[in-house]
């Protein structure tokens, strides 16, 4: 597995959805603005998940979806947790706790793992048994 290259493509992926999420507050279509931004990021996760798996896969074809999802979504919880919830989420009451036990971050990381794994049964599994066949 190429660790640095999941980690950098992770932390790629958190910069991107963090400006999305923030960027959601100024454009206000939904009350309460955080069920908006989460919204956001909930859509905004599945192309840049695919994305960072397309470039990943360009060096890499043997390591599973599954592993170089986690990797990158435990390169983005790192970063939440060093500056998203002491920047962000504190200064408004929120703490790790309640940022980290909210349903809406279990269910943008389950798709990050979610639309790893799918890129790789697709593009990748389905090349290598074509070939080794």
């Amino acid at each position: 597995m190429k660790t640095k290259r999941a980690i950098l493509l992770g932390s790629i992926i958190w910069v991107i959805g963090i400006l999305f999420y923030s960027f959601s507050y100024y454009v206000p279509i939904l009350e309460p603005a955080d069920t908006q931004s989460n919204i956001v990021l909930f859509v905004v996760v599945m192309p840049l998940v695919w994305l960072a798996c397309y470039f990943y896969y360009k060096k890499d074809n043997k390591t599973h979806g599954l592993k170089v999802g986690q990797t990158m979504l435990l390169t983005a919880v790192a970063l939440d947790t060093l500056i998203t919830v002491p920047l962000f989420i504190m200064p408004n009451g929120g703490n790790h706790y309640s940022f980290f036990t909210s349903l809406g971050f279990w269910i943008i990381a389950f798709e990050f793992l979610i639309v790893a794994s799918l890129y790789w049964y697709v593009r990748v599994f389905s090349k290598h048994t074509t070939l080794n066949q």
